[in-house]
């Protein structure tokens, strides 16, 4: 058992992965030599030397193209975008290739390719590095988008990615990177993709989140739950597709539901599951579906970053008014 955090879990799966399958190899900017621009490959290739860990130029559409190739060809390439903020050259070849591969090909060729990339707000970081757009690869078809949120599930899902048949975008909360450590036994144990985990049972309300927002959700349903308001909260983990059942079956025992994400929220996965619900599970609601969210703006620079991220206080607000309802 290894003490470790979110970013320390992250290269603790690269690793075990490059170690019993040779076809892994890692790409990207500044990953070989520095190790990442948040460590995340760090050491990595002086183990696994310089032809499966390489520096790339900086251009993230070659790094993306260059992926699809290898993946088309029996290699499961995994690319990092130093941030999400810099990962739209790379769209085109996401949308245009990776996602269609298998179904260009008539199922002769899949895209077994894993695109990670920091994600979120948090860290006071400049213009294009705080974005939080993981909507945008959720809405294409053929791609998966996974998120973690704790070590333990970076870990697991990520042995999970790199082992899919089909790419997958890897979204990483950088804001809790090291906030917190977690027991993790480096056995190469998978997590399943595609299902919610329910972190907290409760009656009254489902509390749907995912990333980072679960540590603030969490903390939220533990003061409320001083005021003797019992939180079910679930992290969605897998944002496409989503494992809706798990959501459903949540909110017809509470019968009201709380979304809580840092993305803009117009046309958020948040919306998706708030229609998803009011088309499944309309009459099982006791309350409206509630969103805590950011803005839709850009992020705003540095110390001003807080007032757009959803607070404990917005979401305890947001459910003490869902239960009053």
């Amino acid at each position: 058992m290894a003490r470790v955090t979110l970013i320390e879990a992250v290269t603790m799966a690269l690793a075990y992965e490059m170690e019993h399958d040779d076809r892994v190899v890692v790409l990207g900017e500044d990953v070989g030599v520095n190790g990442g621009v948040f460590r995340a490959t760090a050491g990595l290739q002086q183990r696994f030397d310089k032809q499966r860990v390489w520096d790339t130029p900086l251009a993230e559409g070659m790094i993306a193209g260059i992926s699809v190739g290898m993946a088309a060809q029996g290699m499961r390439p995994v690319a990092e975008i130093q941030f999400m903020g810099f990962i739209y050259p790379a769209v085109d070849q996401m949308i245009s290739h990776a996602g269609r591969m298998r179904h260009r090909t008539r199922g002769r060729l899949s895209c077994p390719m894993v695109l990670r990339a920091p994600f979120g707000g948090g860290i006071h970081a400049p213009e294009h590095h705080s974005e939080s757009t993981e909507a945008l690869f959720a809405h294409m078809p053929g791609i998966r988008v996974v998120i973690p949120s704790s070590p333990a599930r970076a870990y697991g899902l990520l042995l999970a990615a790199i082992r899919d048949p089909d790419p997958v975008v890897f979204l990483e909360p950088k804001r809790i990177y090291r906030l917190a450590k977690q027991e993790i036994e480096d056995n190469g144990e998978a997590l399943p993709l595609d299902v919610c985990y329910t972190l907290r049972d409760g009656e009254d309300v489902t509390l749907v989140t995912w990333g980072a927002m679960t540590h603030e959700t969490q903390k939220a349903a533990a003061q409320l739950a001083d005021e003797g308001i019992s939180c079910e909260v679930i992290d969605v983990a897998t944002v496409s597709p989503i494992d809706m059942d798990t959501i459903l079956e949540s909110v017809e025992k509470t019968g009201r539901l709380v979304i809580v994400h840092e993305a803009a929220r117009s046309c958020g996965v948040g919306a998706e599951i708030a229609a998803s619900v009011a088309e499944k599970g309309l009459y099982d609601l006791q309350a409206p579906i509630r969103r805590v969210t950011g803005y839709d703006t850009v992020m705003p620079l540095f110390k001003t970053e807080w007032e757009y991220m959803p607070s404990v206080a917005r979401i305890v607000d947001a459910v003490r008014a869902t239960v009053e309802e």
